[in-house]
Formats: structure tokens, C-alpha cells, sequence
């Protein structure tokens, strides 16, 4: 039966030092994913800023209470120790892993759930974090993480930024689309068509392209309702669909 001194040994010095350790790693890698996620966002890919702040401060979390298996449990890790708890530990990334994939839909260049799957794996780890007696650790990963989730967009709206539009265009039979000409119109509205993302396909006789157009800036690019307006009077075009390719 757990003592009162068993309970306070979760609370000691040496591991409230330890939590300060982690606190500073998940606050580091919260930064860190923030970075790289930014890169990203700003060029126009799924996953932002949101989905690497999360993925990288829980990845940092499962990493460094690895490194302090003596302060698991209060210090008492080696007291009635039924199983490998890095066994455990991996298991629910596993299983949890699968579970995020399931709520990640793509259809064409639009992915989402990415930051539901990255918060409910992040949710995963907060319980590591408890289970192992990490409170505090548990408490701020849990505070960073809404944090990412309610703040980031807003911080991410204040920073440069380009909008990116995923371009479906069906043209009529026998009309041969020029890549130049869709380049050169692109520019024009303010977009660029980002490398690497056309697409062409031949249904019926009828050409296809898919595409990914990335404004130049913030300020610059047409609104998509007035690229809708214009591109029905596209020569040749017999049907298109735009979206906002974001996560």
C-alpha cells in the first residue's frame, strides 16, 4: 500500500530537477518544430506549423524521460517492477500512430486531420508522461500543446506568408493547353505554379491538369473567388475546381 513518503518521493528534489530538464527539452522542441513547420507552411505544403510544433515536442518528451529511468515512478522504478516499461511505451505509439492515421483524408493536393492526428498522438504522450509520474512534464506538454493548437494559427497569420490554390482544370476535347500560357496567367493574377506539382491525365479524350499555384506574398494573389470568376472564361476549359490546398 503506497505511504505518504512513497507519494512525496514524486515531488523530491532530484525529480522536480529532472522535470525542469524536460521542460526546457519540450519548450526547445516546441521552438525547433515551429521552425521547420513554418518552412513548410510558407511553401504552400500540408502539414505547418501546428503539426511539426506538436510532432516535435512529443517526439522530444518520449525521448528525454528515457534518459532518467531512475526518476520513473518517484525514484522507485526498480520497486515491484512487473514489466519493460519502454515496452509499454512503445506499444502506445504504435497503436496510437494508427489511430491518428485514421482521422488523415486527402483528396488531390488537400490533406487533412494532419494537426487532429498530431494533437491525439501528443495526447498519447501526456499520458506516458503521467503514467511515469512526470506531473509537471505532463502539465506542460498538455498547456503547449493548446497553446499550438489555439495560438500558432494566429502567429502564423501575423508572419509572411503565400496562399497556395490547388488547380483542377478539365479542358474541352481536342484542345491542347499550353504549360507556358498556364504559367504566364498564373503570374499575371499573382501566382506562381509551385515545382514538382503538375499534373496531367487523358480521360475521355479530355486533357487534365493538377496543379498547386503558390502567391508571390502575402499581399499578392487573387482572391479564389475571383480566380473562379476568371477562369470560366478560360478558352478551352470545360470544368475546373480550386480549393485552399492547406491541411
Amino acid at each position: 500500500m503506497p505511504t505518504f513518503d512513497t507519494l512525496a518521493a514524486f515531488w523530491s528534489g532530484p525529480v522536480l530537477a529532472t522535470n525542469l530538464i524536460v521542460f526546457l527539452s519540450l519548450f526547445g522542441a516546441l521552438l525547433l518544430g515551429l521552425l521547420v513547420g513554418y518552412e513548410r507552411s510558407y511553401r504552400g505544403r500540408a502539414a505547418g506549423m501546428r503539426t511539426y510544433g506538436l510532432v516535435c515536442m512529443a517526439s522530444a518528451a518520449l525521448t528525454v524521460i528515457a534518459g532518467y529511468p531512475g526518476d520513473w515512478y518517484g525514484g522507485q522504478v526498480m520497486v515491484g517492477l512487473g514489466a519493460d516499461p519502454t515496452r509499454i511505451i512503445q506499444g502506445i505509439v504504435t497503436g496510437v500512430g494508427f489511430l491518428g492515421a485514421g482521422v488523415i483524408m486527402k483528396e488531390g493536393f488537400n490533406i487533412s486531420g494532419l494537426t487532429t492526428a498530431a494533437s491525439i498522438w501528443a495526447a498519447s504522450v501526456i499520458g506516458v508522461l503521467v503514467g511515469v509520474g512526470f506531473y509537471l512534464s505532463a502539465i506542460l506538454l498538455a498547456l503547449l500543446s493548446a497553446i499550438c493548437m489555439i495560438w500558432v494559427p494566429k502567429v502564423a497569420n501575423w508572419l509572411p506568408s503565400r496562399a497556395a490554390i490547388a488547380i483542377e482544370m478539365r479542358f474541352r476535347e481536342g484542345f491542347s493547353p499550353s504549360e507556358d500560357r498556364l504559367r504566364e496567367a498564373a503570374v499575371k493574377r499573382g501566382y506562381e505554379i509551385a515545382g514538382g506539382t503538375i499534373s496531367i491525365a487523358v480521360k475521355e479524350g479530355k486533357t487534365e491538369w493538377h496543379f498547386v499555384a503558390v502567391a508571390f506574398d502575402k499581399n499578392s494573389g487573387a482572391p479564389i473567388s475571383d480566380l473562379a470568376r476568371e477562369m470560366s472564361q478560360f478558352e478551352g476549359l470545360d470544368a475546373f475546381h480550386l480549393s485552399h490546398a492547406r491541411n
